[in-house]
């Protein structure tokens, strides 16, 4: 694998990782824990599904940037985009939590 195929793999996985993931939490109380937009239900059925076929083929992308020999920068890169990934996930955990908890 060369360094553009590496570089393309991060730039595509990054985005396609974190950015469902920091929509995941806010939309999910918007729309499903409480709904305040018209339509609430459809919106979740057309948005989730997308959020999760996203967060699969980013962290797909990540991954295989991860394994890729040798071990260069963009390799570290990827494995720090999937660490912010596993916090990202662990906030969103907590919250999920709290949120449940106040119900």
């Amino acid at each position: 694998m060369d360094w553009r195929e590496r570089e393309r793999l991060f730039y595509w996985g990054s985005a396609l990782a974190i950015g469902p993931a920091l929509v995941f939490l806010p939309a999910f109380v918007v729309l499903v824990f409480q709904p305040r937009v018209r339509h609430a239900t459809l919106w979740a059925i057309l948005l989730f599904p997308v959020l999760a076929i996203a967060e699969f083929v980013g962290v797909f992308k990540l991954v295989r940037g991860c394994v890729a020999l040798p071990f260069t920068l963009l390799t570290a890169f990827s494995y720090g985009a999937l660490f912010v990934l596993l916090i990202i996930a662990t906030y969103t955990g907590v919250f999920l939590v709290a949120l449940a908890e106040r119900m």
